[in-house]
């Protein structure tokens, strides 16, 4: 049962992004930013990682598989944890601990130990969206979710793109080794901006009755599955991208290392841009009287929908610039979707519960992470090239434009029992 959207406000009623607000937001996309360049790189790494270690496809997709094992298994207790404790040290934890995964990576010999390595850095990483839902969800109104997503999805993006772009430039000078030791010392340095500016205080008002819904409730929502669904096959390709793309173009396409690092982060930096946009405009579009299921369907829905046909098309493309420019769209095209499905599920759960929601989407949606590049290695080592890969990623992803579409039911607050109700 869904509580009545409210009227858009007027422009009177808008109020600014408050500036210690702006500052937070500034520091969780710089953390999702490091979260992504710390669990990417090992793909950048691949082409040299698998002749320096002598691995065959199938283990170096276990290995870019693996860090997913865990960080999506721990997605339902890092929700449960930040809906019970303090989110705030809680991510400050996870950053510690990811950190440290990282360097490990660069010293650690065989495949076993850079397994063990990549799962406790999904333990470390697994708190990260569970944190970032709940503290918008508590903090942030409504009004400035899309800007505060958008700047969180920037960083998502970003990540892989830097990491492609600079990362694989500095591997092929200095090796791999050394750069994920000084990666992992650069990543805790972020703890210590945040001690002194993580949010204070309760955050938005809540009933003090108020409590977070259950596991079990939150399963009864089918407008949960479908956000578990649609993330799923959005993660699908993202997945793709960030673990077999550098391979792909190194391998199958004959780029140069240098190449690949500049075709790679061109690609996610104009994602990264996308979904700045696509958070400021659907912003934008429901302060101006867009009901946000009509905003947030389409904006996820037409972006799955194009970045599915578009990537397809890169593999069948032999022409390498025009495969690169569909490339480059499709990405644009993925990061319409990413800011706005998680305003959708902060204002179907609602600032108690969006923790746990996260916590259990963030789950679903990173089952994609541990099927994704195995079953991807599997293809390679079976078929010897990556048609079927794309073509199933694109089939996949195209199921999620229709689970935001029409398994999402109206994106307004669930109305819990009466003991979890937020005040409105």
């Amino acid at each position: 049962m869904s509580s009545p959207p409210s009227s858009p406000p007027s422009q009177a009623q808008r109020p600014k992004l408050p500036f210690d607000l702006a500052r937070v937001a500034v520091l969780l996309s710089v953390s999702v930013l490091i979260n992504y360049i710390d669990r990417g790189t090992l793909s950048i790494a691949a082409p040299i990682l698998k002749e320096d270690l002598r691995l065959s496809a199938s283990q170096l997709g276990v290995l870019l598989s693996a860090f997913f094992w865990t960080y999506a298994f721990f997605q339902i207790v890092s929700g449960w944890l930040v809906d019970r404790f303090e989110v705030n040290w809680l991510l400050a934890l996870g950053v510690l601990v990811w950190s440290f995964a990282t360097l490990s990576t660069g010293l650690v010999h065989g495949f076993a130990l850079l397994l063990m390595a990549r799962l406790l850095l999904g333990i470390g990483e697994s708190v990260a969206y569970p944190s970032y839902n709940k503290i918008i969800a508590k903090h942030f109104l409504a009004s400035h979710r899309g800007r505060a997503n958008g700047l969180i999805s920037a960083g998502w993006a970003g990540g892989p793109a830097l990491g492609t772009l600079v990362g694989g430039l500095l591997m092929a000078r200095v090796g791999w080794r050394l750069f994920f030791v000084v990666l992992g010392l650069a990543s805790s340095l972020w703890l210590f901006p945040w001690v002194k500016w993580m949010p204070r205080g309760a955050g938005l008002v809540t009933s003090k009755a108020a409590k977070p819904a259950s596991i079990l409730e939150i399963l009864k929502q089918r407008s949960a599955w479908g956000t578990f669904a649609g993330l799923f096959c959005f993660n699908y390709l993202w997945y793709f991208l960030i673990t077999w793309l550098p391979f792909y173009l190194v391998r199958q396409r004959n780029f140069s290392f240098q190449t690949m690092s500049l075709v790679g982060g061109t690609a996610f930096f104009a994602l990264a841009l996308s979904v700045v946009a696509s958070g400021w405009l659907a912003d934008r579009w429901i302060t101006a009287g867009g009901s946000p299921t009509r905003v947030l369907k389409t904006f996820c829905g037409a972006g799955l929908a194009l970045a599915s046909c578009s990537f397809v098309l890169v593999f069948l493309i032999a022409d390498h610039t025009i495969a690169m420019a569909i490339l480059i769209f499709s990405c644009i095209s993925l990061g319409m979707c990413s800011p706005n499905l998680w305003t959708m599920t902060q204002i179907l759960a609602g600032p108690q519960t969006a923790g746990r929601w996260a916590g259990l989407e963030n789950f679903c949606g990173n089952l994609a992470g541990i099927l994704g590049p195995i079953l991807a290695g599997f293809i390679l080592d079976r078929t010897g090239q990556f048609f079927w890969a794309f073509a199933l990623t694109g089939a996949i992803t195209l199921l999620g434009a229709a689970s935001y579409i029409f398994l999402v039911g109206p994106v307004v607050a669930v109305r819990w029992n009466p003991q979890n109700e937020v005040m409105k």
